[in-house]
């Protein structure tokens, strides 16, 4: 049995917190650049441009990349042999707290939903907990903006849909997206299990690098065509018409009942952000 204290919790969630807004990961960054050199109509070319200088200059001046710093997502993947030394939850959120306070990051959240009244702290977080083997805790932060959150959409198809009621489900809330989720985009997609599990499997479809394709050969195949389908729209950079409205598209799946075929799609935006630790 290894101990990690609340300590080491709540300072690597305020670190990641800073590091995941004003830094993009790799393979977006990559992505982003790929699609500014390839993206053949001529506006749209120029604003991929303007959009990695805008990457550029958020690293270069230590600031968030976008003015919407979000709702602070928080995976753990928590190992069997760990035992937290102090309350858990209470360490992300003092995390999540400090690192937003710091890192002068834009509190977004309000304490309830209707009654719209803002935290001041960006706290409470989103948080999900896997337990797995080992005796490591592995924490990933990703803050959601919530233009390309409002976009994202659930559905319970029958089974009769099939895979092709799936593909036109993903396409048309794309479509109907349009320009409010400041393409291009990063698309997460949940297949399998219930209402609620495939909410959370187009959510942790964003964990993964869009430059690593599923690992079931026909899953990484759909990823492909429902990203050739995607870009096939027009809708373009910020909506401006182009082939780039998204730069990548990340399926994850699970077994569910006999009787029904439930599929969430969330959407992120060029800003998909995300950061990691393991202690």
């Amino acid at each position: 049995m290894r101990t990690i204290s609340a300590q080491q919790i709540s300072d690597t969630v305020a670190r990641l917190c800073i590091r995941a807004n004003k830094e993009l990961p790799e393979d977006i960054v990559r992505a982003m650049r790929a699609a500014a050199a390839e993206e053949p109509w001529p506006l749209a070319k120029s604003t991929l441009g303007v959009l990695c200088e805008n990457i550029d200059a958020a690293a270069e001046r230590n600031l968030p990349v976008c003015q919407d710093t979000g709702l602070a997502c928080v995976f753990a993947e928590l190992g069997q042999d760990v035992h937290i030394e102090g309350d858990f939850t209470q360490a992300v959120n003092d995390g999540v707290r400090r690192g937003y306070a710091e890192g002068y990051l834009r509190k977004s959240v309000v304490c309830d939903p209707l009654r719209r009244v803002n935290t001041g702290d960006n706290t409470p977080a989103a948080i999900t907990v896997e337990l797995v083997p080992g005796d490591k805790l592995k924490l990933t932060v990703i803050p959601k903006g919530f233009g390309s959150e409002n976009m994202s959409r659930l559905a319970m198809l029958k089974p009769a849909d099939g895979l092709e009621g799936v593909k036109r489900f993903v396409v048309e809330t794309v479509k109907a997206a349009g320009s409010n989720p400041c393409p291009p985009i990063v698309v997460g997609v949940g297949i399998g299990g219930t209402f609620d599990k495939a909410a959370a499997l187009a959510k942790h479809a964003l964990l993964r690098p869009i430059d690593q394709p599923n690992a079931d050969p026909y899953y990484a195949a759909l990823e492909k065509e429902l990203l050739e389908q995607i870009n096939a729209l027009g809708t373009g950079p910020q909506g401006f018409g182009g082939r780039t409205t998204a730069l990548g598209l990340n399926i994850e799946t699970m077994p569910t009942h006999v009787a029904g075929l439930p599929v969430a799609v969330n959407i992120s935006c060029h800003v998909t952000r995300r950061a990691s630790a393991v202690l």
